[in-house]
């Protein structure tokens, strides 16, 4: 916990708090190591119940307020967004003790310049698994990573992995909530932020913790 003397430049300012909010999340992008890199990631299935996964944040746009990973087309998450939308995304930093929880909708992404860049970026084997004979979560008879036999603990080649493109899809989130969880022995500190589509900008305020 934060020592009583030696709080935070944000402790009490939320305009602070809110840089620090973003600051936290957008790290997560380009340090494989920060707690922001892989949150836990939240929809909606058919019976209205949650369901969490963790997933990999590919890419972070304060200006419009987007948030990139990467999923595949078959999964029943991707089922689950084509039938409601509506998101959450958790992120922990234990060393900061602090807790961002960003909620919004998320739309997929199969064709186009920013599908096609999200595929580019990645690694040949993180495409690999969108190799997979059937869709993730598909039942399976006996233990199985889902690839090919020929393609077990080998690097695909590009002109192997072009076939698959089809299953892939860039998974953006449109935040509009953000709320915010500082933790101290002074008093822990919580603020949610809203976008304001008619105003084009951000309000917010403190809460209880």
């Amino acid at each position: 916990m934060t020592a009583l003397n030696n709080l935070p430049a944000y402790y009490d300012d939320i305009e602070l708090s809110f840089e620090e909010a973003w600051s936290v999340v957008k790290a997560g992008v380009t340090n494989r190591h920060n707690p922001a890199h892989m949150p836990a990631v939240g929809t909606v299935d058919e019976t209205g119940g949650p369901q969490l996964r963790i997933m990999v944040l590919r890419d972070v746009s304060r200006e419009s307020r987007t948030l990139r990973f990467h999923t595949d087309a078959r999964s029943a998450k991707a089922d689950q967004l084509r039938q409601k939308n509506a998101t959450s995304v958790l992120i922990y930093d234990h060393p900061a003790k602090i807790q961002i929880r960003l909620s919004g909708e998320a739309r997929l992404v199969l064709e186009g310049d920013i599908a096609d860049a999200a595929w580019d970026s990645s690694t040949p084997f993180a495409r690999r698994c969108y190799m997979a004979e059937a869709a993730p979560g598909s039942s399976s008879i006996k233990p199985s990573s889902g690839l090919p036999d020929w393609i077990e603990g080998r690097q695909p080649e590009e002109d192997q992995l072009a076939e698959y493109r089809s299953n892939f899809a860039a998974m953006i989130v449109d935040v509009t909530t953000i709320e915010w969880l500082y933790l101290a022995n002074a008093g822990h500190r919580r603020a949610r932020w809203h976008f304001d589509m008619a105003k084009d900008s951000w309000t917010g305020g403190w809460l209880v913790p």
